[in-house]
């Protein structure tokens, strides 16, 4: 594809597709759904070793590149993650089908029958970087919630999730739905994503998942709805009746358990009444795992390791082996230091003070809240939603990790039976 207007043929063409298989994926039945979820996750392990080759090619393509080891992480697709995208496909099949369902039905006045009929959203866009696994998991959950999907991955997983979509495809055609249902982009020019952007007579909503510029741009240039999400920068916070063994297991999973998701702790803050006792030990689990220390100045005090921190490091989603400590005076400044900082993502409070850890999730507005748990449970597979096409920070139609329910919609439905309006 040389020019702009091949691209812009060829995009329009997979926009087509897509909504044709979309109006037969809103009839499918949930046995040929899931028939072809299953056949999906069997196809995947089946090919793990031809996957895990088309993977080195794109890591391999990384490395020369000197992608940064945060996303590396992120492309690198081994036998283990190759079996949690299938266990991922798995549990989407054995997640109950909203589709079709009727609630809330009421009897109105006239006499007719009122209630909501949960619908597919029709064809979703998801744009992406880095994580192959995206390619299953948006697949899966798309096509459970009755839509048609068009994946734009980045161009340093290409082999990847191209060798992914052989598997979506074999899958779909053993159940007998259309190979089109699931589409991936096959071109990794930037005019394939602004094309995606302005298709809004086949695309009904955007998905993007990457860094900042990517979903900045498509904020911007989109004419179609989106689901985002900008920044995960997650605070956990050890309030003053936090418990010793739990504050600590949980500050350092939060941080080292992985460091390159957006679920990842960024900022820990600590009351200042329990900073001596509890940060050392922390501190000195970090230290033994690399991870760069960044503190206050109360923090640099206790925390030898520590360098003190810039005004832009409580802003910083990092990403990466590097932490800010912050000793705060009590609960009001831990909620304020993250009501400025925090980009509503996830924030957790450790305490065994159960009315104070209730305040924590009234008083602080994020799309996932914990109390007593790492925020690396901020995961639609955690959550029991088999997976995630995303997590999304907004307020309106989606929020939080978005699953099955998260990819439909609702309309009306009106029983009567001859009835008139008078």
């Amino acid at each position: 594809m040389d020019t702009a207007l091949d691209i812009e043929k060829y995009m329009h063409g997979l926009g087509r597709r897509a909504r044709d298989a979309a109006k037969t994926l809103a009839r499918a039945s949930t046995k040929a759904k899931d028939a072809a979820l299953q056949a999906m996750a069997a196809h995947l392990e089946e090919e793990a070793e031809a996957l895990v080759a088309a993977n080195t090619r794109d890591m391999d393509a990384g490395r020369a590149r000197d992608l940064a080891p945060a996303l590396l992480d992120r492309l690198e697709l081994t036998p283990a993650r190759i079996r949690s995208m299938a266990e991922g496909l798995r549990q989407v099949a054995a997640l109950a089908d909203p589709i079709g369902e009727i609630t809330d039905l009421r009897y109105r006045p006239s006499g007719i029958q009122v209630g909501k009929m949960r619908v597919p959203l029709g064809v979703v866009g998801i744009i992406y970087e880095s994580r192959p696994n995206v390619t299953a998991d948006a697949a899966g959950l798309c096509l459970k919630a009755g839509n048609a999907t068009i994946l734009r991955g980045g161009s340093e997983a290409l082999h990847s999730n191209q060798a992914i979509a052989v598997s979506i495809r074999a899958g779909l055609q053993a159940a007998g739905l259309p190979a089109d249902a699931v589409q991936v982009v096959e071109t990794t020019e930037r005019n394939a994503v602004g094309a995606l952007l302005r298709m809004a007579e086949y695309v009904d909503v955007i998905v993007p998942r990457g860094g900042k510029s990517l979903v900045a741009r498509v904020t911007q240039e989109a004419r179609v709805p989106i689901i985002k999400h900008l920044d995960g920068v997650c605070h956990v916070y050890i309030d003053a009746a936090a418990d010793h063994e739990k504050a600590v297991a949980i500050a350092v999973n939060a941080k080292t358990q992985r460091y390159g998701t957006c679920n990842t702790l960024e900022t820990l803050l600590v009351e200042r009444s329990r900073a001596e006792e509890i940060l050392p030990p922390i501190a000195a689990r970090y230290a033994a795992a690399g991870v760069e220390m960044r503190g206050c100045e109360s923090t640099c005090a206790l925390v030898p390791q520590a360098v003190p921190a810039s005004e832009a490091d409580w802003y910083e989603e990092y990403l990466a082996p590097i932490v800010s400590l912050r000793v705060v005076d009590g609960y009001d400044e831990a909620v304020a230091h993250i009501s400025q900082y925090g980009s509503q993502h996830t924030d957790a409070i450790v305490t065994e003070n159960v009315s104070r850890a209730r305040q924590f999730m009234i008083d602080v507005d994020s799309s996932s809240v914990m109390v007593n748990a790492s925020t690396r449970f901020a995961d639609g597979f955690e959550y029991g939603l088999g997976a995630e096409i995303g997590i999304s920070t907004g307020k309106i139609h989606a929020r939080g990790p978005v699953g099955i329910e998260g990819l439909s919609s609702q309309k009306f439905v009106v029983f009567g039976d001859g009835h008139v309006r008078t």
